[in-house]
């Protein structure tokens, strides 16, 4: 052990006679301990939301959806199909019918969005979990729909409506006459699940059949509004994105689930870094302590550093022993800190201490990267305390 790590262990663990300086010490360790707890759980609580938050995308977006750049349709050619068949990073392929409609319950309208799908589509996202009412869509009954809750609300329309059927329509296309009395195409379609995500999602779709949504909108055999893929690893979405863009051309669109939510990505991640920003400011002012107690320190032992440099201490030496003082102060504080953090986030985990609802827990998730930025964060900036708070010693302070 070098001569200034040692020198610096003494004044730390060792009570001075001066009883004001072992209360600035004791403050300072414990705003150290607050401040490094509380940044992990605001760190660890952004985590478990972000995770709690895309869970929800993957009830209503796919891996990977091909749209086409002209026109809101397309047709389904050999080679596109060929092109995605060949690929092996592809999963599952659903192809999807989705247009803007009319809703009509009970002399009740709602504007929403029909999403016919395939019966693979329960693999390309996880639909049939959010369900907090019936059932998914069924291949023996075409003429039935899920809705979701915000709709179902709105309507006051429940699963297993056999006295009214919910119409869904859309305005007839063309120029020219219309028929005033018979405006729209519609369907008859009878509820048997609503689902439940976010307040968007579920004010957004009706899901029916393909076939049902190809028969409302006089949609060809092979002709869809967009091809909703499943991967094989969902990390890999980017560089397949990219892959299919590059093979398809310019004539299609190819998105991730990222660029299809890109907004509230961007909210996410935002909020994670400004909170880190915020609660990092609380650590500085909190290491001011830190400052103030070295100072008081080297005030306190003034004597005792004059002893040291005429017994052949370097100034360096001396500052060193301050810096190394400062540097444990925090360390230590920092550890406690993280201890208590990584004990409340598994207490949270296991026991739902904290709630949002009754029925929901704040989700909260222990990431190691998080325990390595608040290690790194408190470990930087405890040093530059330490090394500002050593400054203030010279030659011209000890004599």
């Amino acid at each position: 052990m070098s001569f200034p790590h040692y020198i610096a262990k003494r004044y730390l663990f060792s009570k001075t006679s001066n009883n004001a300086i072992n209360i600035i010490t004791i403050i300072a360790s414990f705003g150290v301990i607050i401040g490094s707890l509380a940044l992990f759980i605001i760190l660890s609580g952004f985590s478990g939301l972000r995770t709690f938050s895309y869970n929800l995308l993957d009830v209503s977006d796919p891996d990977i959806k091909i749209t086409t750049s002209i026109g809101k349709s397309f047709l389904i050619s050999e080679e596109l199909q060929q092109t995605l068949n060949a690929n092996t990073s592809i999963n599952v392929i659903s192809k999807v019918i989705e247009e803007r409609v009319f809703l009509e319950y009970n002399e009740k309208t709602e504007i929403a969005f029909v999403k016919g799908v395939e019966e693979n589509y329960t693999k390309i996202s996880n639909i049939e979990t959010s369900l907090n009412a019936g059932t998914w869509l069924h291949k023996d009954y075409s003429n039935t729909a899920v809705i979701g809750r915000g709709i179902s609300n709105k309507l006051s329309l429940g699963i297993s409506n056999y006295g009214v059927p919910l119409k869904i329509m859309i305005p007839k296309p063309g120029k020219g006459f219309i028929n005033p009395r018979r405006p729209f195409y519609e369907i008859d379609t009878q509820i048997v699940g609503i689902y439940s995500g976010t307040e968007e999602f579920e004010g957004t779709f009706v899901y029916t059949s393909i076939a049902k949504a190809r028969e409302l909108l006089r949609f060809k055999e092979n002709q869809v509004t967009a091809i909703e893929l499943k991967l094989e690893n969902s990390q890999t979405s980017d560089e397949v994105a990219f892959v299919l863009g590059d093979t398809l051309g310019a004539d299609y669109k190819v998105q991730t689930k990222e660029q299809l939510n890109e907004v509230f990505y961007k909210v996410i991640n935002t909020e994670n870094f400004v909170s880190y920003l915020i609660f990092t400011l609380i650590v500085i002012i909190a290491l001011f302590n830190v400052i103030g107690a070295i100072i008081m320190m080297i005030i306190d032992k003034k004597a005792n550093l004059k002893t040291l440099f005429n017994l052949g201490a370097t100034i360096k030496e001396i500052k060193r022993i301050f810096i190394i003082q400062g540097f444990l102060l925090t360390f230590l504080g920092m550890c406690i800190g993280l201890l208590l953090g990584v004990a409340l986030v598994f207490l949270q985990k296991k026991f739902e201490i904290f709630m949002i609802v009754p029925n929901l827990a704040y989700p909260v998730e222990f990431r190691i990267t998080n325990l390595l930025i608040v290690f790194f964060t408190i470990t930087i900036l405890g040093f530059i305390a330490a090394k500002i708070a050593s400054s203030r010693i010279s030659e011209e302070f000890i004599d």
